[in-house]
């Protein structure tokens, strides 16, 4: 639960621009929509993808860490990890598989993105049902796991010479064309109101500096 009061208290150190600001990009966040990113080991990569998310209003990703350690470099993701809740999978069983599940169990088609001939082509992509787009290492691609248990898989069509995008460009292409028909749809896509209230209330917290001191300094007063 969220202590409303303090909540109020933090409120204070913001200005009104900056509680406007959270609540309307807030109301075009989405969990419709998420990304994996399996064994990015590039950080320019993954802070691309991670900003691409936020500007199209992509709430999570989920981060596969079984060969590589994701990292992000703040100078590509301008600040956008700040606003974007990663969930990291890096025990040392199978994450792809943990990552996976945990994704099955709120509800998501796992698709992996891929040039496979029996890939749908991303204009003709069911934008109805809650789907994880799933990004693997640029050379190689999604695993043999991924690959094995896939509901699906997505392409972009290619009319060049070249048959692979750097992953951040093929993240950007994909969340730009589904996030748009998302938002011209009917279906039901927002955040719900406690998830909106959870967010915001972090990224009130992530927004005041010495924060941890303000909150010890305002149980104080209570005392």
């Amino acid at each position: 639960m969220i202590d409303e009061k303090l909540l109020s208290y933090f409120e204070s150190y913001l200005t009104d621009k900056r509680k406007i600001l959270f609540k309307r990009i807030l109301e075009n966040r989405t969990k419709h929509f998420t990304v994996v990113l399996e064994d990015i080991f590039q950080p320019h990569n993954t802070s691309a993808v991670i900003r691409t998310c936020d500007i199209f209003g992509v709430q999570e990703v989920h981060a596969i860490e079984n060969k590589y350690t994701n990292k992000i470099s703040r100078h590509v993701a301008k600040g956008s990890q700040k606003w974007i809740t990663t969930k990291r999978f890096k025990s040392d069983g199978d994450n792809t598989k943990a990552c996976f599940n945990s994704l099955r169990e709120k509800g998501y088609q796992i698709i992996a993105t891929s040039p496979h001939n029996d890939s749908c082509l991303l204009e003709d992509f069911d934008i109805s049902k809650k789907t994880a787009f799933v990004f693997g290492v640029e050379a190689e691609g999604v695993s043999e796991y991924t690959k094995e248990h896939a509901d699906g898989f997505l392409k972009i069509p290619m009319v060049g010479f070249t048959e692979s995008l750097n992953i951040s460009v093929a993240a950007a292409i994909i969340l730009q064309e589904v996030t748009t028909k998302m938002r011209n749809s009917s279906i039901s896509w927002q955040l719900s109101d406690d998830e909106k209230n959870r967010l915001y209330y972090e990224w009130v917290k992530k927004t005041i500096k010495n924060v941890h001191k303000i909150e010890e300094h305002y149980h104080q007063k209570l005392e």
